[in-house]
């Protein structure tokens, strides 16, 4: 990772409205994605520091585990260190959604 630091982003997706904040540290970064109030949510914590990436449920999630693992897994194999993912949504994101804000983060975590 090039840099430290913190960075917010406001993803709109029809009528949802979700904030995104990365802290970046040298060896990860911390992630969170909320709907509405900022709150802390399911949270999921991934190692991509070998060939695989070891994933450990922290907060389980009531829906969209397979989202919170998968954000967690690529932001830990990309910067080859540890991804916390913190995910707080009003209602299940469904497929539209999830790719949107998929896309989103990684372009965050790219340029980061």
């Amino acid at each position: 990772m090039a840099t430290q630091g913190y960075t917010k982003k406001t993803v709109n997706v029809g009528n949802r409205s979700f904030v995104v904040q990365m802290i970046s540290f040298e060896n990860g970064n911390f992630l969170s994605v909320t709907e509405g109030t900022q709150k802390i949510g399911s949270m999921v914590v991934s190692l991509g520091s070998g060939p695989t990436t070891t994933t450990a449920t922290v907060i389980p999630a009531k829906t969209d585990s397979i989202f919170l693992k998968l954000i967690a897994e690529k932001i830990s194999s990309f910067v080859k260190g540890i991804g916390i993912v913190s995910v707080y949504v009003n209602r299940e994101l469904g497929n539209e959604v999830a790719k949107i804000l998929m896309g989103e983060i990684m372009e965050m975590v790219r340029t980061e």
